[in-house]
């Protein structure tokens, strides 16, 4: 599931909600948030909301850390482009500006520069990990090296 289709099916469903809600019923109550479909598009996420983005298919993990902490421990199947270094901008564009994006990094900040240039460059389809790997091994998760 692709986080554009599952944002769009949320907003669909919303609406039919509203439209039928009005007319068909006299409660005020909004939909059960299950039905409603998280705004994907460039936002931070916690550990386990982007354990679950991630884990869709054809989602690529990008760390955006140095080298070096890459090598120190990083997420399964997470590749490395580094958003300090000045081959980031490359490094980005050899990636398809319609592919969904779980970007992540220490603490979140790095993470949030990263998406904000891709999103510069077109690429609409990303969510940051709130408070990094940090929050990611904090949360329970394992890292590979």
């Amino acid at each position: 599931m692709r986080f554009r289709s599952t944002r769009a099916a949320g907003i669909a469903l919303g609406l039919a909600f509203a439209l039928t809600g009005t007319a068909c019923s006299t409660t005020t109550e909004a939909p059960p948030a299950a039905v409603q479909a998280p705004a994907f598009a460039g936002q931070h996420i916690a550990a386990a909301e982007f354990a679950a983005a991630a884990a869709e298919p054809g989602v690529m993990i990008v760390d955006v850390r140095t080298p070096e902490e890459f090598a120190a421990g990083h997420l399964a199947g997470a590749v490395n482009a580094n958003v300090e270094s000045v081959d980031f901008p490359g490094l980005i564009s050899a990636l398809d500006p319609t592919g969904d994006y779980a970007v992540y990094c220490r603490s979140g900040n790095r993470s949030r520069v990263a998406i904000n240039a891709m999103a510069s460059w077109g690429y609409e389809n990303t969510v940051g990990l709130e408070g990094g790997i940090t929050a990611w091994v904090s949360a329970g998760y394992g890292v590979t090296t």
